[in-house]
Order: structure tokens, then sequence, then C-alpha cells
């Protein structure tokens, strides 16, 4: 009973709506700070499985090195390649590339030789089955950036053309950068 001899509870109706709002209000908060510490911890676990790696980008890998041909051009996988720029009397053709990576290419094709015979004007293009391996990369003075093999050997599969061993590396040559004149004075 109340002080008050009414009967009425001294909380009231009023003090019980409180209770409720203030109960609530609790509940919200609870939850609310319950998805706090969730969304946060998902965070931690994402933050730590991804590697540190993946946040920065990784450099480019450098391109594979190129084969020069007579013209200068930089080539990858040709089907043709000329050896012999002056005159044209030694190309290597139907190239089959099994790799090309950074280090060496090798491939298996045909070399087509000029026999000469009497002379190489009325000479005759003779077939050699042959595997080619490009090796030795090396800086393309022309191309920053860019490598460019300077070996190539040829390995002739069946017979080779006289008077070249059945195994014979070349060093790929190329024309150098002119000196840049100086002014005089």
């Amino acid at each position: 009973m109340d002080a008050s001899g009414d009967g009425r509870n001294p909380r009231g109706p009023r003090a019980r709506t409180h209770t409720r709002t203030r109960t609530r209000t609790r509940t919200r908060t609870r939850t609310r700070t319950r998805t706090g510490i969730l969304l946060s911890a998902a965070a931690a676990l994402v933050a730590a499985a991804v590697p540190a790696s993946a946040s920065q980008p990784a450099p480019a890998p450098a391109p594979d090195p190129v084969v020069v041909d007579c013209f200068s051009k930089g080539q990858v996988r040709p089907d043709e390649y000329l050896l012999a720029c002056g005159d044209g009397n030694n190309r290597l053709v139907d190239l089959r590339w099994n790799t090309w990576g950074p280090k060496t290419a090798t491939a298996t094709g045909t070399d087509m030789v000029n026999d000469c015979r009497p002379y190489c004007a009325a000479g005759r293009f003779r077939p050699y089955p042959v595997t080619v391996t490009l090796s030795d990369p090396q800086p393309w003075p022309d191309r920053p950036g860019t490598q460019r093999f300077a070996t190539i050997r040829l390995l002739y599969t069946d017979t080779a053309p006289a008077p070249v061993p059945k195994d014979v590396t070349y060093k790929l040559v190329y024309d150098t950068p002119s000196p840049t004149p100086t002014p005089s004075s």
C-alpha cells in the first residue's frame, strides 16, 4: 500500500512506461554495441587475411626479350627470320616456337639456304630441318626497358648445309647507334 492511503502504486502507469522505454533503449544500445563489435572483428579478420603485398600492386614483370630483324624491328615468335640480311640467301621458315621466355626461346623449323650453284643468283634454295635456340638477352639501347636476344644456335636435325657444322652458334649482329656529333667550338 502507499502512504497516501488511496491504494495506488507509487510508481504508477507513467513509471512503468518509463521503465519499459529505458529497457528498450538499453536493449538497442547493447544490440548496436554487439553489431559494432562484430563488424570491427570482421574487418580485423579480413585485414589479417589479406597479405600485405596485396595492398600494394606488384611491379609489372619485364616483357620477354625480342629478336631483332634485318629492319631493326623487335619480333616475338616470328614465323620467319632472315639470317642473311645482305643478300637474303639464308632464312628460317615455318618456325614453331616451343618456348619464349626471359632467358631463352626455342623453335623448330626449316633453314632455307641458297646453294649458290653455279652462282648465288642462279642457285636453288634447299631446306634443312633445324632446331633454333635464341639466348643471351641484352639491353636494346634503342628501346629502354627492352631486352633483345644476342645469340642464335642452329642445330640441324638431319644434314647441315656444307660447310656448316650440324651444331652452330652465331652472335646476332645489330647496328649500333651512330655517335652523336658534338658541336665544334
